[in-house]
């Protein structure tokens, strides 16, 4: 079983190279100077625009039970798509992405299996809030190498551009930071706390540290000194995927929509990474979104509220696309349009916590709902295992075993039979030989949820168009035991709304790319 698992995910970044892109598939039935923040024009000074002072008394009411003062605020960022790496051979770069993604799934399989808990201190409703909206961009990277979504994030002050992999299943942000002692190569200089007057430690007394988990060498965590020794962390993301530093504080840089220059906000929790090993492939470190209370996504709903989405570009592209924390205005005007579609997260009781859990009732294929039997979806009453999760940093989408099989069988029975299968091709199944034909007609496959909801993709976003007209399902199996996963190739041209205000899930169809 491991070694199926290992290649059921060996081909699970493929798309990662723009020729992978698929637009021929038809179905059957800014000018800123700082590239990633959208300055004003004329801005000369993040620190001189008045709205620091609004962030800092908002930080400075964290026990507060206050409701918001007037609507939740938008935060944009900028963020691009990781794609092959510029040097080494494809098959290279593609062993190399697999094995990113196995370590990943199986990561998450062991975190599902942890209590899921409420760890955040004291109230979780928004401090404050503040009337700007603030944005963040997407784009498709080509020059780094992995298959997640990155973000440009400005941080420290002066503020310093950072590129950080953006992930809805970890909670963590952090960044690789000097003294570097073990760490792992990427594209420009690491974080230097001496260089930012803003930097601070979060100590080993402040309730913050029991957030995270100590360094196993350190544990049980010393505290001689609460109110002055730093805190030290471990996140562990798979076998040899971690990173160990000291807990901190620090700005983060970001534009606000509203009139107005842009802003930065204070006291963001993050880690300051010194010793960093694992498949990240030069990004400066990673942005978590994730449930839990340390996220970027947790962290800051007392300036942006319980919202935040996202609008994945093609894999390939390298047209920047948009994160929003905070009501998106563009997607409220469509709010009557019938592509609209909204369905529940499962409940906050999940085993795990920093997972975005959906409850899955069926797939359907062609129009014709498969014969899935419904505990296939169900959570694991022992924890760890089963439910459906969405997530933007896994690559394909995966479905547990039986399900997969009956998926796989239905595209198999219901596609044309002018297009050749091709047996044997490595990992991916179905593979068809379409060559020469410019827009293959493939069967729908169409997503249903327990409360009624159905995610319609597009062809392109489960069918892969390889070179030498070969075209693929872009779907793979997990374990059993393990979980079912939407990965981030499916939710490519869609407008990805976490409303958890609502606890509820949004989706509609839209070209991210001119977002």
């Amino acid at each position: 079983m491991a070694q199926f698992a290992v290649r059921s995910l060996l081909l699970s970044l493929l798309l990662v190279s723009p020729a992978l892109a698929s637009p021929g598939i038809a179905k059957l039935n800014s000018s800123s100077p700082l590239f990633g923040i959208e300055f004003p024009p004329f801005n000369t000074a993040v620190a001189v625009t008045g709205c620091d002072s609004k962030l800092a008394a908002a930080e400075a009411a964290v026990g507060e039970q206050k409701q918001p003062a007037s609507p939740s605020p938008s935060l944009k960022l900028h963020m691009n798509r990781r794609t092959t790496s510029a040097g080494g051979t494809r098959k290279e770069s593609l062993l190399d992405l697999a094995n990113k993604d196995a370590v990943r799934i199986e990561t998450m399989h062991r975190r599902a299996a942890r209590s899921g808990g409420d760890r955040t201190p004291g109230s979780s409703s928004p401090r404050r809030a503040l009337s700007e909206r603030m944005v963040a961009t997407v784009e498709s990277g080509v020059a780094v190498g992995s298959g997640e979504y990155l973000m440009d994030v400005y941080v420290g002050t002066p503020p310093r551009r950072f590129r950080m992999i953006m992930d809805t299943g970890s909670d963590l942000n952090w960044l690789q930071c000097a003294p570097c002692l073990d760490c792992f190569e990427q594209l420009g200089p690491v974080f230097d706390p001496a260089a930012s007057s803003s930097y601070r430690n979060v100590t080993c007394g402040d309730q913050r540290c029991g957030l995270v988990a100590p360094p196993p060498e350190a544990a049980p965590r010393a505290c001689r000194r609460p109110g002055e020794d730093s805190c030290p962390y471990y996140y562990w993301y798979g076998d040899q995927s971690n990173t160990t530093g000291d807990l901190a504080l620090e700005s983060f840089t970001v534009n606000l929509t509203a009139p107005g220059a842009s802003r930065r906000v204070d006291g963001v929790v993050f880690g300051c990474g010194h010793w960093n090993r694992g498949l990240f492939h030069g990004a400066a470190g990673l942005l978590g979104l994730g449930r839990g209370p340390l996220s970027f996504a947790s962290q800051l709903r007392a300036v942006y509220g319980h919202t935040f989405s996202y609008c994945l570009v093609e894999h390939g592209s390298d047209v920047a696309s948009k994160v929003v924390f905070g009501e998106d205005d563009a997607l409220s005007l469509a709010a009557a349009h019938p592509q609209l579609n909204y369905t529940a997260f499962a409940p906050a009781s999940s085993p795990a916590d920093t997972f975005y859990y959906v409850k899955l009732k069926g797939v359907l294929v062609g129009g014709e709902l498969l014969n899935i039997s419904s505990d296939t979806w169900d959570v694991g009453s022992e924890g760890g295992s089963g439910g459906t999760i969405i997530d933007s940093g896994t690559t394909l989408s995966y479905f547990v075993e039986p399900a997969y099989q009956v998926i796989r069988q239905a595209f198999i029975d219901r596609m044309s039979r002018s297009y050749p299968l091709v047996p044997d091709f490595p990992v991916l199944s179905p593979c068809y030989n379409v060559s020469g034909v410019e827009r293959p007609e493939v069967p729908e496959l169409s997503l249903l949820f327990a409360d009624g909801a159905v995610w319609d993709f597009p062809a392109e976003n489960y069918f892969i168009r390889l070179e030498d007209g070969i075209m693929c399902l872009a779907v793979l199996g997990t374990p059993r035991t393990g979980m079912s996963i939407i990965g981030n190739f499916q939710q490519q041209n869609f407008h990805v709304v976490y409303d958890l205000h609502n606890n509820r899930l949004g989706f509609a169809p839209r070209r991210c790319a001119e977002v």
